[in-house]
């Protein structure tokens, strides 16, 4: 796969459980399939001119082979090309998308709040440099 191939998972680079995400996904990702790239950097605001940065860091956001995909389908798409025990939840792409978002958005609203908020994105380890995007 060339590089500017590989999926990007954009993500809330202030947002606590976001990044908890982007640990959990780089831990997983052995085969470094996956890109990262904050929603209020640079790679997202290039990407999505016809979305204001409020819309897009109140989302979570795959680009991959086959387009664009948001929240919920974003998140359970991840899980299946992370393979494992994670991707069983792709399972849950069977539940209507309206319930499966209404879920996502319940988690959204409040994930500052129960997993908090740094007032900057996140900074990438020396190692992990290469696979984000600013």
């Amino acid at each position: 796969m060339d590089e500017n191939d590989r999926p990007v998972i954009f993500f809330d680079g202030h947002c606590g459980l976001c990044n908890r995400s982007v640990d959990a996904v780089l831990r997983r990702d052995k085969g470094h399939v996956f890109r990262f790239a904050p929603l209020q950097g640079e790679t997202a605001g290039a990407i999505f001119t016809d979305m204001t940065e409020e819309e897009r860091t109140n989302s979570f956001l795959l680009k991959d082979e086959h387009g664009v995909h948001d929240r919920s389908t974003a998140a359970l798409r991840v899980s299946r090309r992370l393979g494992g025990l994670a991707s069983l939840l792709y399972a849950l792409i069977i539940v209507p998308r309206p319930i499966r978002d209404w879920v996502y958005g319940l988690v959204a609203r409040h994930r500052y709040k129960i997993w908090g908020r740094s007032d900057s994105c996140r900074i990438p380890t020396a190692e992990e440099r290469p696979y984000f995007l600013p």
